[in-house]
């Protein structure tokens, strides 16, 4: 039997997102706290091997950029959003 943590079930429900883990644990987060923390490389920048930050223009974001069209499973403990 495994003790790792995965998530069982998430839907968005208005502006949130809810999460239930195998531990029966559950989470609720904003769907704008989400976006405005995205921590892709090109929301936040990536660094190279010298300590270089390279980031894009911050992106517009308007009402739209908080909605979610779909969601992907990463691994057991992760979800990928896909934004509008």
């Amino acid at each position: 039997m495994s003790d790792s943590l995965a998530i069982e079930n998430y839907e968005i429900v208005n502006d949130h997102l809810l999460v239930s883990f195998s531990d029966t644990s559950e989470s609720m987060v904003s769907l704008k706290s989400l976006r405005e923390r995205c921590p892709c490389a090109s929301c936040m920048g990536e660094t190279d091997a010298l300590g270089n930050l390279y980031k894009g223009p911050d992106p517009v974001l308007n009402a739209s950029s908080y909605q979610i069209s779909g969601l992907q499973p990463v691994g057991y403990y992760g979800l990928r959003p896909f934004w509008k």
